[in-house]
């Protein structure tokens, strides 16, 4: 397992409660990942409408979305949210004064149906699922080990003939960068769940190193890409000069929460009929037309609708850190700009995580089921986590029950005679991200 995020956590959970050993890769921290950095929340659909739900997913897809994959996740999502993160490690989601889950909305969505933890969602779901992790059988967590490339038959096999097999993973070559050691892990099954690619751009809201190193290792093994050009900018991401760049939820919004220009008017109102409520493609598109008809460098979040003890109660981390750069966001409106935050597109799979390559997988937002299509909804990245995981890992299970895999003995990794020059890897990296974000 390539990546300890939500996806590849959940993964491990339920591959190892069911026999299998689980070697998990994490690079840095069990927190450290972007799941840890979502703030506004997860789908949790108890309606009797789920056509609603779907409805939302396509039409923020701009009608692109895979209707196969959509249907997995609104019928199998409510289940998947229940077993795990209500029932087995009860998350700290916020509550009414009766006991009840406290719904929220944000931009795309027809209803509430957004169960969160304050504006630390992410970081409420990862901290309960991480001991979990730590603390099951089969599951060993090699923090500080990254993968460099994955193993295949046809090219790092001992064995020439290998080459002639059909495209098949064995396992990755990974780095242990306490020790500078690389190794080769075989396994009978290999999943890449690396997060996004965030990083290649040159303002994000992805966790530093997120730059898709998990679909350029699957590229470099011939597997099937898709939809890479879907890449979704959060529309508002704090923009005070000399600060840095930090979510704002679209939470906010939903609670109502509006866009304003620097003359304090609602420019979205004008560019959709959902004004502030529209999907984040729409909202980023009418953004960056305000700031280039203007000459700005930012549009404003104005929360006047909303009380200052709700703002502190309800969104605490944003309220600190905002006021920690000088903006007092119950007194005042919140600068933001967009900035590159969801790769709706990636390594292309199947509804059970299945690539082009034969026992490689990928869930989480490293994959690409077609979900999402040209826009992501909000708040059902965590949800596809939840669900791709859990139906990889039991197509896993079912296939190593079956036997019937090749495990050679891998060519012995060798590194470059030449040190790479650090100064020209950031020099190429940032006219990369400049590039990019052009």
């Amino acid at each position: 397992m390539i990546g300890a995020g939500l996806a590849g956590s959940a993964y491990a959970l339920h591959a190892a409660r069911h026999g299998l050993n689980v070697e998990l890769l994490s690079l840095a921290a069990p927190l450290v990942a972007n799941s840890d950095w979502a703030q506004g929340g997860i789908i949790y659909d108890t309606s009797t409408d789920s056509a609603a739900l779907a409805k939302d997913i396509l039409e923020a897809s701009d009608q692109t979305a895979n209707p196969a994959a959509v249907d997995q996740l609104v019928r199998e999502g409510h289940g998947a949210v229940k077993e795990l993160l209500l029932d087995e490690l009860q998350v700290g989601f916020d509550r009414t004064d009766t006991g009840a889950l406290d719904f929220t909305r944000e931009g795309g969505h027809s209803a509430r149906r957004i169960i969160h933890a304050k504006d630390a969602t992410g970081h409420a779901i990862l901290g309960a699922v991480a001991p979990k992790v730590d603390a099951t059988p089969r599951i060993t967590r090699r923090s500080g080990w990254v993968a460099i490339d994955l193993l295949t038959l046809s090219h790092n096999s001992d064995d020439p003939a290998d080459k002639y097999q059909p495209l098949t993973c064995f396992g990755a070559y990974v780095l242990d960068t306490v020790t500078g050691v690389i190794s080769a892990i075989i396994a009978k099954k290999t999943i890449l769940a690396t997060g996004g690619l965030g990083g290649i751009f040159l303002h994000t809201t992805n966790q530093p190193g997120s730059i898709g190193h998990g679909v350029a290792m699957a590229y470099r093994v011939g597997a099937r890409l898709v939809d890479l050009e879907y890449v979704q900018f959060h529309p508002t991401v704090f923009a005070k000069k000399n600060a840095p760049r930090f979510l704002i939820t679209e939470a906010l919004r939903g609670e109502g929460a509006v866009l304003v220009n620097a003359r304090g008017e609602r420019f979205m109102d004008a560019a959709d009929p959902r004004g502030s409520l529209a999907p984040r493609d729409v909202v980023t598109r009418a953004i960056k037309h305000e700031l280039a008809s203007s000459g700005e460098p930012c549009v404003f979040l104005d929360l006047s609708a909303l009380t200052p003890d709700f703002i502190r109660e309800r969104f605490p981390s944003i309220h600190e850190r905002c006021l920690a750069h000088g903006v007092d966001i119950t007194r005042e409106p919140i600068p933001v700009v967009p900035a590159a935050h969801y790769a709706c597109g990636g390594v292309h799979t199947d509804l059970k995580g299945r690539t082009s390559v034969r026992h490689l997988n990928a869930i989480g937002e490293t994959a690409c089921t077609g979900l999402h299509g040209a826009n992501r909804l909000a708040s059902t990245s965590l949800l596809e986590c939840l669900t791709g995981a859990k139906f990889t890992a039991q197509a896993d299970i079912a296939d190593i029950a079956r036997g019937g895999f090749r495990q050679p003995t891998p060519r012995p990794w060798e590194s470059p005679v030449r040190e790479a020059d650090l100064n020209l890897v950031r020099q190429d990296m940032l006219q990369v991200q400049t590039t990019m974000w052009n």
